[in-house]
């Protein structure tokens, strides 16, 4: 289900831009208006929070599907500011209900030792869909974006949900494995905030890692297409460095389980993204390509283990504290997509200052710093309570 949810999301992701500017307006404001969806994604993750407190995940992948078939028509249909806007809120919660889904989803079917596991397997076929994405939409585009990648896009939705189906199916009749009876409180909204503010200091090392994290996805896929400006002689580069970084996740995600619980998986996370931090620091430093596209590649494998061991640890919270679960999914979707608004912002701003080969050494001192901080100052125990 998630292959095919991220090949759709994929091509929308990348006829999204294209659409903007064929229809009339600027690159600064089409990126102003790309940027929005992650701010109405941050919104979203406390208003979902709030009202989704006994949602299981097979009514909030319904909810997913239906707005995922609203928001290409929408985006077809769309001509000025205030309905591209209009999308980009369509687009920022059907992914948060996306993540709440997960979420819930590995919090009742799977084991606390194997959450990290399920994220790593979920990582590698999103990884899967979304590399083979934009070749697709590459191919269907012509001179203009046309029809074809929203008719190819809702085609791989159909799938994605043929497939969820299947998955909903026998959920009707079985009892969840692994998840208590929850007891959620209803709260208004101003008790929902304090929850939030107490919560989210006791979770704020591990918050904050999965901001750099982001922050990290953004830099790549906002001026790494760009790079290929610095190697004129060298087709497809940008293709290439992309594909350098998108691809180890379909390698690594397999192997993340037995090393995280085997070194803990926030020693798995920190020390994996530290490495591949030290590796992108370099990146200023080297003018062959053949030697950048090698870093990139190393340093993706090794960083590809933080993401899944990270997200385990965030289940481990849940798994522990049922009455949260819904505020530990909204601050870390919070943050998620707190790396998206700054991301592009600094990647866009280092780029012009310093090139885009200094822009991503630049990220990878700040990734050092932020780790470095991070290991010393994280509890080695995090214990969700509020009293």
């Amino acid at each position: 289900m998630i292959f095919f949810w991220a090949v759709f999301d994929g091509i929308i992701s990348f006829v999204t831009p294209l659409t903007i500017t064929e229809r009339g307006l600027s690159k600064t404001t089409m990126g102003l208006i790309y940027s929005s969806s992650s701010v109405f994604g941050a919104v979203f993750d406390f208003i979902l929070s709030k009202f989704l407190k006994n949602t299981h995940y097979r009514r909030l992948f319904v909810l997913m599907f239906a707005l995922c078939a609203a928001y290409p028509w929408l985006l077809w249909k769309a001509n000025n500011v205030f309905l591209f806007v209009f999308c980009m809120a369509i687009w920022g919660l059907y992914y948060d209900v996306q993540n709440f889904g997960i979420f819930d989803f590995l919090s009742r079917k799977t084991k606390p030792e194997e959450h990290s596991s399920g994220f790593g397997i979920i990582g590698v076929f999103r990884s899967l869909g979304y590399l083979i994405a934009p070749i697709l939409a590459g191919l269907l585009i012509g001179k203009v974006v046309g029809g074809k990648p929203f008719l190819f896009a809702f085609f791989f939705l159909v799938i994605s949900f043929l497939f969820y189906l299947l998955l909903a199916k026998p959920a009707k009749t079985e009892k969840d494995e692994f998840e208590e009876q929850k007891a959620y409180k209803s709260v208004n909204l101003l008790a929902e905030f304090h929850l939030w503010e107490k919560i989210g200091k006791t979770l704020l090392p591990v918050l904050i890692f999965v901001m750099v994290l982001y922050i990290v996805d953004a830099f790549f896929w906002t001026i790494g297409p760009l790079y290929a400006e610095n190697f004129p002689g060298f087709s497809g580069f940008s293709g290439l460095f992309m594909a350098m970084y998108t691809l180890p996740a379909l390698l690594v995600g397999w192997f993340v389980g037995p090393i995280s619980q085997r070194f803990g998986k926030k020693r798995t996370a920190f020390f994996s993204f530290l490495t591949c931090s030290v590796l992108l620091s370099t990146l200023f430093i080297w003018k062959s390509p053949f030697v950048i596209l090698t870093i990139v590649f190393i340093s993706s494998i090794i960083g590809s283990l933080a993401w899944p061991a990270i997200k385990g640890a965030f289940v481990d919270y849940i798994t522990e504290s049922y009455q949260y679960e819904k505020e530990i999914e909204g601050l870390c979707d919070f943050f998620t997509n707190l790396g998206y608004v700054f991301g592009p912002t600094l990647a866009g701003f280092l780029a012009d200052k310093s090139g885009i080969g200094g822009a991503f050494s630049i990220l990878g001192v700040i990734g050092i710093i932020t780790t470095v901080f991070l290991i010393f100052h994280t509890p080695k125990k995090i214990k969700v309570t509020v009293g």
